[in-house]
This record gives structure tokens, sequence and C-alpha cells, in this order.
């Protein structure tokens, strides 16, 4: 299972599922955008951080650049689940969409969880933890 999940939605779904056994991969950003409240001098390290992530492996990919979109992908390949909570249409631009990821893994069961609806006045509203 891959974890693109910032917010607390997704990372609580993620902490769950390798609760329950599954090997789960969260992917960091190379620079948090956003300091978690409860978050430590470190981000990363903060009590809730380290609660919601338990369990879990994780790596850093900048999938803004093509080396991490590759590495991703390849990761896709093998993976059984992909768990994504960016704002509509990000995926998209980045190239790890539901289609792209489906074209290395047609078996890949992805979730994208939005904080603030797909549509509507919010859908494009970042959410907040």
């Amino acid at each position: 299972m891959l974890d693109l999940s910032l917010q607390l939605p997704g990372p609580f779904c993620t902490m769950m599922m390798a609760d329950y056994g599954a090997d789960v991969l969260k992917i960091d950003e190379p620079e948090p955008r956003v300091r978690n409240p409860f978050a430590a001098e470190d981000p990363g390290t903060g009590p809730l951080d380290r609660y919601l992530n338990r369990g879990k492996k994780s790596v850093t990919l900048n999938l803004k650049a093509d080396e991490g979109k590759e590495i991703f992908r390849k990761l896709a390949a093998t993976a059984d689940v992909v768990v994504e909570g960016f704002r509509p249409g990000v995926v998209k631009r980045l190239g790890i969409d539901y289609d792209a990821v489906s074209a290395v893994n047609p078996r890949i069961v992805y979730c994208s969880i939005s904080g603030m609806a797909r549509t509507g006045p919010c859908g494009t509203s970042p959410a907040t933890t």
C-alpha cells in the first residue's frame, strides 16, 4: 500500500491498515508544506505524526521531478493500493492519477480522499489538520 496522503483521514486510514498487517509505504515530500501544530521541532516527529505513521515504512520522493515520478510508478506497479489526499487535479498534473497508475498496474485499488469535496465552492481548497 502506498500512502500519499497528508491530512488526518488518509494517514488514519493507512495507519489502521498497517495495524491489520498491511505493508504501508508512506511517500513523504522533500519539504513539508504545512507544519503540523502538534509537531516537535522537526517536521514528522511530533506526537500526532508518530501516532498516525506507526507501523509504516517511509521514503521521500519529489513527485514534481521525473525521477521521483518514475520511482513512484515502479512502486505502484507492485502495490495493491494507493491512497492520496491531494486537491482535485494535483495527481493528474503530477502524472500519478488513476489512469497513469492503472497503466502500470491494472489491478490497483486507487483511493482518493478529499477534505472539501471534489466539486463546489470549496472543491479546490486544501484541507487542514
